[in-house]
């Protein structure tokens, strides 16, 4: 019996090594004290800093999600009480997501986190062939040129 996913399944095994960056950042989270911090609020605290308050479609389109997965992670980030939805001034059929002031409190520790992750990702980083954004990257452009769905009915064909 195997303790780990088949090389073979690759959603299987990418879905895995994402639960184990993602279990051990929520740890850290975890460890000092800030349970209802999840990874993936990261590149939106990121993204609302850098940026300012956002509209859903925008802020998928600065952190390279879906517009859907976006608005789960603002809607999550809401109730843990890190970010607020408030009507846009300029198109009142817009929500505009803005970092609360409990957001703003907690940056240092999530600054000094994320700065931790990026130095152990360089770390790991070391250990492999190549990086792995790098890799991710080059997956996601080859993808972008020819759908896997074009790639499966091609080797079906065959």
């Amino acid at each position: 019996m195997r303790n780990h996913p088949d090389p073979a399944a690759v959603g299987t095994l990418l879905r895995h090594v994402l639960e184990l960056l993602d279990h051990d950042v929520a740890k850290v989270y975890e460890e000092q004290g800030l349970s209802e911090y999840r990874p993936r609020f990261s590149p939106v605290v990121r993204a609302l800093l850098a940026e300012g308050p956002l509209s859903v479609r925008d802020l998928a389109g600065a952190i390279g999600v879906t517009h859907s997965a976006a608005s789960q992670t603002a809607a999550q980030m809401a109730r843990a009480g890190l970010v607020t939805h408030t009507p846009d001034p300029q198109d009142a059929r817009r929500r505009l997501i803005e970092l609360t002031a409990r957001a703003h409190a907690l940056l240092p520790q999530i600054q000094a986190e994320w700065d931790a992750t990026v130095a152990a990702m360089a770390e790991l980083d070391a250990e492999l062939s190549m990086p792995l954004a790098d890799l991710l990257t080059e997956v996601a452009q080859a993808v972008r040129r020819r759908p896997f769905r074009q790639r499966i009915a091609a080797a079906y064909r065959r």
